[in-house]
């Protein structure tokens, strides 16, 4: 048993007045009634921000990480300026790789690139189990940024093992995935140890971040999307239940989030989360009614969106809202991260609108 570090909640559930645990977001994620929908959005904190520009000009990705005192302030940006409901840890999926000893680097206009991608046990052998001190840095900015945050929640996140193995196997960013794929098929006993690996090294980054005090957890699996419902049963759904049934006594909300997963929706919704994330593909009634009525729903604003004219925005924003309301809870969000060119104002107008409308809908409620 953790120690429940979300704020006044007690083991039942229940939540008791005030702090994170009885924040918008924490009340959306257990499906119970909030003043209004909670919003807050995918890389938040970052690459649209000129404040996040000017301190990361001289850092690499993976330095920046590193630092309490970055991790705090990049954390914070976008709470300030967009009020946003909830912060997200300013880090990486590759982050508790690279501490488990694979030789990795966050490439500038690439992403993760890996020296030596996976091809046998041996390099499976390689990743080595994490413990809090490999991620020390990580412990340390979450508790400075619960501080810092008051009342407002803070999310924690992982890379979900599927998506970790495919960077790895790869040796960087795919479009095919087609490595990942052959590795996969032609030896699943290989396959599944190097995920079973992932799984005990996400769930042990999760935790940390969970006892040092995020109020909540995402799992991102952004290339699910890539695979039929029937392998992701038999390939990926087994590692993902294991990261997320691992957490079930952590006293926190689980997220799970993937790209192009209409299809696996249902699936996904299985592997044990809260909430499930639904990218911009799928309207939110459809997915609600494919992930079942015990889970809240997360999304799901295309990013693209953000750069047409406002009144396209605040149409759409409206709808997504209107079909948000056959969840049993619903968190705001983009169908995937903020666009870098995005105008910072637009998230902040979005922000206002989203309190807006469901605050008068409450009301009249």
């Amino acid at each position: 048993m953790t120690t429940d570090t979300t704020g006044p909640v007690a083991r039942d559930g229940e939540p008791r007045p005030g702090g994170p645990a009885d924040s918008p977001l924490i009340r959306a994620c257990r499906r119970r009634p909030s003043p209004h929908t909670p919003v807050w959005f995918m890389r938040q904190a970052g690459r649209s921000l000129p404040e996040y520009r000017e301190i990361r000009a001289s850092v690499p990705m993976l330095e920046s990480c590193r630092r309490p005192d970055l991790v705090t302030e990049i954390t914070l940006q976008p709470v300030r300026r967009h009020k946003v409901d909830a912060a997200i840890l300013f880090s990486d999926i590759v982050v508790p790789v690279a501490a488990a000893g694979v030789d990795l680097d966050i490439v500038p206009g690439t992403g993760p690139v890996v020296a030596e991608p996976i091809r046998t046990a041996a390099d499976v052998e390689r990743i080595r189990p994490i413990t809090r001190d490999d991620v020390s840095y990580v412990d340390e900015a979450v508790r400075q940024l619960v501080i810092e945050l008051g009342d407002t929640p803070l999310i924690g996140f992982a890379g979900a093992p599927f998506t970790l193995a495919s960077y790895l196997v790869e040796g960087g960013p795919s479009r095919t995935h087609a490595k990942t794929k052959a590795l996969m098929y032609g030896d699943p006993e290989l396959w599944h140890a190097l995920c079973g690996r992932l799984a005990d090294m996400t769930l042990t980054f999760l935790r940390v971040q969970i006892e040092a005090g995020v109020s909540a957890v995402q799992l991102f699996d952004s290339w699910a999307g890539t695979l039929s419902e029937a392998d992701y049963r038999r390939f990926v759904l087994p590692h993902s239940t294991a990261v997320l049934s691992g957490l079930v006594d952590a006293g926190v909300p689980r997220i799970h989030f993937g790209v192009g997963t209409a299809e696996l929706l249902g699936a996904m919704g299985e592997a044990g989360a809260d909430v499930v994330g639904v990218d911009w593909r799928t309207p939110l009634d459809v997915a609600t009614g494919r992930i079942g009525p015990d889970k809240a729903v997360q999304g799901n604003l295309d990013p693209c969106v953000l750069l047409a004219p406002w009144p396209v925005v605040e149409a759409e924003v409206r709808r997504i809202l209107e079909q948000g309301k056959a969840a049993p809870g619903h968190v705001f969000n983009l169908g995937h991260g903020v666009l870098p060119e995005t105008d910072p104002e637009m998230l902040t107008r979005v922000v206002a609108l989203v309190h807006e409308l469901s605050s008068r809908r409450a009301d009249q409620g």
